[in-house]
């Protein structure tokens, strides 16, 4: 078997949008986009929507709608992709990394208190892979301190905190369309959510050059608007994405049972959240020789993310985070994408197990 870590879903509609797109003429701006911010806020139960052209253009533009700039601070996991942390740094601003939960790996509330300073302005938790962080801690803990909180949902389109959908969980929240995502625009893209109508007025400024009108500039902004073809095809997208979100679901179920013997440690979902496994994320301590003989298999595994924020030669810090520097040596993706069969699970699931009983093979 050929089994890729992600797969990106693509049929007969999307093509014909894409189509359709090309032959009105009209490429940004327009009424795709306008639909698909609206579909996206009903689906996220917030407000607003706004289209950018990336995850990390979401998070840079947050950040500039709140004001945050040179000299704060923004609390944020070290366990996450970069694009968490450098939109602060372009900023001015200053990442402060905080360790994660041993069990959501996702950022540790009792971490936030203890990072929190004077010059502390965000938080920014991750729902990392999938499963949502525990909001309603980190709410509390802005709340006391008078901090902003951005949700950083690019792992976590559809994911469930309680009764509330991500993206509507904070004062702001971003979503990446990457291609790997629960959902994709078939290349970059990304989206902002917010009750807030002035913030959402301001981000949209942001990132059209900060106008309200063709030539009046009443903002210092920037380009990071989201294209017609990019908006149309999300709109198919997110059409699939509950039934996606499912079969990931039933997914993780089936790795579940057929892992729970060996030797490793399989993902978790607190009774609060609904986990949507944008990534199937196991811990293994041969995960080296593991990778290599699932290679050999047919079977491709990634690491999510193998080197901590706070060690990455750009941004890093001298701080020490125990449970992510353990982590990381150890964590394995696993292919996870809604249009894996059966058969195609239980052979990975039968190729762990092949070397895990016989690590010489």
């Amino acid at each position: 078997m050929n089994i890729p870590l992600s797969k990106m879903y693509v049929d007969d509609k999307i093509r014909q949008v894409m189509l359709d797109v090309l032959d009105s003429g009209h490429y940004i701006k327009g009424q795709y986009l306008e639909d698909f911010e609206r579909e996206f806020a009903r689906f996220c139960n917030t407000g607003f929507a706004v289209g950018v052209s990336s995850g990390t253009s979401a998070i840079l533009l947050s950040l500039m709608a709140l004001g945050i700039g040179e000299g704060d601070e923004v609390i944020v996991p070290s366990h996450t992709f970069i694009a968490t942390a450098s939109p602060s740094i372009f900023l001015g601003a200053n990442p402060v990394y905080a360790d994660i939960d041993p069990e959501t790996y996702t950022i540790d509330p009792a971490e936030i208190e203890r990072k929190i300073s004077p010059r502390t302005k965000a938080i920014i938790p991750v729902h990392l892979y999938g499963h949502t962080c525990d909001m309603d801690i980190i709410n509390n803990i802005a709340k006391e301190h008078g901090l902003y909180v951005i949700e950083d949902a690019c792992q976590a389109h559809g994911a469930i905190y309680k009764d509330r959908r991500a993206g509507s969980l904070g004062d702001i929240a971003c979503f990446s369309f990457y291609p790997a995502k629960n959902m994709t625009v078939l290349g970059d893209g990304g989206m902002a959510t917010t009750d807030n109508e002035e913030l959402a007025v301001r981000i949209r400024m942001l990132a059209d050059h900060g106008r309200t009108e063709k030539y009046l500039h009443r903002l210092l902004g920037l380009n990071f608007r989201l294209s017609e073809l990019n908006a149309a095809i999300g709109m198919e997208q997110l059409k699939h994405l509950d039934a996606w979100n499912e079969r990931r679901r039933e997914i993780a179920g089936k790795y579940n049972h057929l892992l729970s013997d060996l030797e490793l440690i399989t993902p978790i979902e607190k009774e609060w959240a609904r986990h949507v496994y944008y990534m199937y994320v196991i811990r293994v301590k041969e995960r080296e020789g593991l990778a290599s003989y699932l290679r050999q298999k047919g079977i491709q595994t990634g690491i999510h993310y193998p080197v901590p924020l706070h060690r990455q030669p750009c941004v890093q810090s001298d701080v020490h985070l125990p449970i992510t520097e353990e982590y990381v040596d150890h964590i394995l993706s696993l292919p996870m994408h809604p249009q894996l069969t059966d058969t195609e699970v239980e052979y990975v699931a039968s190729s762990i197990r092949e070397y895990m009983e016989n690590p010489a093979c």
